[in-house]
């Protein structure tokens, strides 16, 4: 879809930034990207794509609070699941303006996500649906849907990294 208020180019740039601050393990730059209402969904990965996490199993629903209490909590040396940090690389593709009006997009992407550590490489595909908005001339994350493409989490049956 095109729009005259956002670019392909822009969103990508801003989708691909996302994916870069993750990999570095910049989490509290990151949770910049988010205005102060934002949501974070992780759906189990036997629900329909338009589950509700109000009757329905999620991995994660955050909202900002628990989303920074999130970020706190893998920064610190504590984090078991976390610590040493694993290494990820995260590839973001097929990126696409759903719908756009004013100063609100909805934007979807196909992502594959890396996790090493302790000798094991664990991927994670999906896609991302965003909900994003223009605040003071910056794009901002209102809200973030990943949905995992897999029959199930292995080999360890959680998720200790951000999507």
């Amino acid at each position: 879809m095109l729009s005259k208020y956002f670019s392909r180019t822009e969103i990508e740039d801003f989708l691909f930034e996302e994916a870069a601050l993750l990999d570095d393990w910049k989490l509290n730059e990151w949770l910049d990207l988010f205005t102060n209402d934002a949501t974070y969904q992780v759906p189990a990965t036997d629900l329909p794509r338009d589950a509700s996490p109000k009757n329905n199993l999620f991995y994660i629903v955050d909202n900002r609070e628990r989303l920074e209490a999130r970020v706190v909590r893998l920064m610190k040396k504590t984090a078991f699941s976390e610590y040493p940090r694993s290494k990820t690389r995260r590839v973001v593709s097929n990126v696409r303006i759903e719908e756009a009006e004013d100063d609100r997009c909805k934007v979807s992407s196909v992502f594959v996500t890396y996790r090493s550590k302790m000798g094991h490489t664990d991927t994670f595909i999906g896609t991302s649906e965003y909900e994003l908005v223009r605040r003071d001339g910056e794009l901002k994350i209102a809200a973030k849907r990943s949905c995992l493409d897999l029959e199930a989490l292995r080999p360890h049956g959680r998720i200790s990294i951000i999507l």
